[in-house]
């Protein structure tokens, strides 16, 4: 039996169980909505992880990382430590993604700010209504409520 065949058990005995009792039994701590292991995780979502790690670098236009970005040159960044290669631009980036509805969006998503027909900015979704992006000249990596309705929303290949 292993340790995790041996959690549900171990629960109906004792009615309920600590986190730390189940971990000192040697299993594992399961948490809905979590991946298990770095293995079970999303490109999307360790894209995610790193632009977050970004946090507070400084936006530089043309800029691609490691220690400055502008908001294409993190999104391209952070996909590419997660395994996918994309384009420059936000434009390119934007035709490179499969194109999602608002409703579809996840954590990891891109989302491309537009004027018009004209892709002008992109973030990566962190869910809850804000992105993770690289703002403009004078700022820095941050997340942010997204300020517009004038978006749309692209997924990674």
């Amino acid at each position: 039996m292993t340790a995790l065949n041996r959690v549900p058990s171990l629960m109906v005995r004792a009615g309920t169980a600590s986190a730390f009792a189940i971990a000192a039994v040697g299993g594992s701590v399961v948490v809905p909505g979590v991946a298990a292991d770095a293995a079970a995780a999303t490109p999307a979502t360790k894209a995610l992880k790193v632009a977050a790690s970004k946090k507070g670098s400084p936006y530089k236009y043309g800029a691609t990382g490691p220690r400055r970005f502008d908001c294409s040159g993190l999104t391209l960044y952070s996909f590419k430590k997660a395994g996918k290669k994309l384009p420059r631009t936000a434009a390119q980036q934007y035709n490179k993604t499969r194109h999602i509805g608002a409703g579809s969006r996840k954590a990891g998503d891109l989302v491309f700010f537009h004027s018009g027909s004209s892709v002008y900015h992109v973030g990566i979704y962190a869910g809850k209504g804000k992105i993770w992006h690289a703002p403009k000249t004078g700022d820095v990596v941050r997340l942010q409520k997204i300020w517009t309705k004038s978006v749309w929303y692209g997924r990674v290949k």
